[in-house]
């Protein structure tokens, strides 16, 4: 269907697009609702509108009570609509209208059977209705019995129940599938919130049996729900800043698709408002995810799983600033990197930690020497046990860190060597055979080993906390169980509260890992 959009203030032409599920975004209070009122109003002749949260409560809208007529006769007809048609939800509206439709296809196929004995029962909207849901509650069914809806569990000795007892999930998903059952055919449908009340492992697999239910209506969502609006295949998707209700115009763009940038990504990062910081981790158990957002609380934090991964989503986001004009930044582990890529890495607004793990970031001065006082322990006294104890794994552990970098650095060189045009075969062949020469292995390790054994004599500690790369390293340097804390997690848990506490102690921690990020 070819819907024209309600006004833009980014275009001075109407806006028309020819679609079949339309996706309406945006944050609480942006606009959505009288965008999709503007739709409904355009589109009065076919549009329904389909609101799952209110269809459970009474009707806002009074009775129409006669206007004509004399004050007794007005007065007559409103007691009549008080005491004989009382007010209902829309929920119970629909029921009663499938149970008379019911009733009616009961009594013609009756009447039916007296002339073709062989004819089978009609398909009903209950019937089509019951087969969706009880697809989304697979441990309960619906009976209809004595001109009632009821439901009973699967299990045996399961009790039934009148419809009108249901839980306000369960009538949602009964209300949805019918609101959009009895809708006129090549209907509009507005439908506000779809995935309200309903829990993650349904919302999406409903409205797809939904969608496919009525393939002949258009579907507008209005949904705040980032899964779910990444959910509708084929669709078109619209974000809404804001709205100025003296004017009746919007501030909206159409979202369209990266193959640089995750869409789901993108859509939920529209909605913080804030500017975005991309790190490294995929869950919210990782330390990366738990630290960040606590030391960049004007951010919103983001874990996009890998470093490259870091790397490709900030370029791309950046590129679309002009869109979403959000501010975005990302941090990437040191990884053994040169001066030279992190200092391109740093051109695109990526920040790599002057500390080779994040998990160095626990083991900087001012965070151990913070914890330390937090716990009643003298500052320098545990620093200087952690130093010296840490020193000692670097010293034993030293060969290996120096293979590991030195490879990187070799690495990086092959790359660099071989990112050149050769038009022959033959130009290829001299080129890798004249790599030996330029590529001084020896030299690279050697000189490694020099600087990190440099380090272990001299007690440079910052400079170690650059180069050792060993996630085990707090736990190794006994840092736990010299500040009396049970392990390494209730270390990390230690610190986080201190910075969620937001007080002097906080700002030491935090300052003190901004500088190591160089921010």
């Amino acid at each position: 269907m070819e819907l024209i959009l309600p006004t833009n203030q980014n275009t001075t032409a109407p806006i028309t697009l020819d679609t079949k599920v339309l996706v309406v975004l945006g944050a609480n209070g942006s606009g959505k609702s009288s965008f999709g009122r503007n739709l409904h109003q355009h589109y009065a002749d076919k549009s329904v509108w389909i609101s799952g949260m209110h269809s459970l409560f009474l009707s806002s809208e009074e009775p129409k009570i006669p206007t004509e007529g004399n004050e007794l006769t007005r007065l007559q007809s409103m007691i009549a609509e008080r005491l004989f048609m009382p007010r209902l939800s829309e929920y119970e509206k629909l029921i009663l209208h499938l149970q008379t439709e019911e009733f009616e296809a009961a009594v013609q196929y009756k009447e039916d059977c007296k002339s073709h004995p062989e004819q089978l029962p009609p398909i009903t909207k209950i019937d089509r209705i019951q087969t969706i849901w009880e697809k989304m509650f697979p441990h309960n069914r619906l009976i209809r019995k004595s001109g009632f809806i009821e439901l009973a569990s699967t299990y045996r000795d399961g009790d039934s129940y009148t419809a009108g007892r249901m839980s306000d999930g369960e009538k949602l998903v009964f209300y949805l599938i019918g609101a959009v059952l009895c809708a006129p055919e090549q209907a509009l449908l507005i439908i506000e919130e779809p995935e309200i009340l309903l829990h993650d492992s349904i919302k999406n697999p409903l409205w797809d049996e939904i969608e496919a239910l009525r393939p002949d209506c258009t579907y507008v969502y209005l949904t705040h729900d980032i899964d779910f609006a990444a959910s509708r295949d084929n669709s078109k998707r619209i974000w809404i800043r804001s709205y100025n209700g003296d004017t009746h115009i919007w501030d909206y763009e159409l979202i369209e698709s990266k193959d640089s940038f995750p869409e789901e990504v993108y859509m939920e990062i529209l909605g913080s408002r804030k500017p975005i910081l991309f790190i490294e981790g995929t869950d919210s158990n990782s330390i990366d995810s738990r630290l960040y957002p606590l030391i960049f609380p004007d951010y919103k934090v983001k874990p996009m799983g890998g470093c490259q991964k870091v790397i490709e989503t900030t370029k791309a986001f950046a590129q679309l600033k002009d869109f979403h004009t959000l501010d975005s930044k990302g941090i990437v582990d040191r990884d053994r990197r040169t001066e030279g890529e992190i200092a391109y890495l740093r051109e695109q607004q990526i920040y790599v930690p002057d500390v080779a793990e994040v998990e160095n970031l626990l083991m900087l001065e001012p965070v151990i020497k913070t914890v330390a006082s937090r716990l009643m322990k003298d500052p320098n006294q545990i620093f200087n046990q952690v130093k010296e104890n840490v020193i000692k794994l670097f010293l034993k552990d030293l060969e290996s860190q120096v293979l590991l970098h030195a490879r990187h650095r070799v690495q990086k060189k092959l790359e660099t060597a071989l990112n050149r045009k050769m038009s022959t075969v033959e130009e290829l062949t001299e080129h890798v055979e004249s790599i030996r020469e330029t590529v001084h292995v020896e030299e690279i390790y050697n000189g490694l080993k020099e600087q990190f054994t440099q380090y272990a004599e001299s007690g440079d500690y910052p400079n170690i906390l650059r180069v050792y790369n060993q996630k085990g390293m707090l736990p190794q340097s006994q840092l736990c169980k010299i500040c009396g804390i049970s392990n390494k997690e209730s270390y990390l848990n230690l610190i986080l509260s201190i910075l969620k506490e937001n007080k002097e102690d906080a700002e030491i921690i935090r300052t003190s890992i901004k500088t190591c990020l160089g921010t």
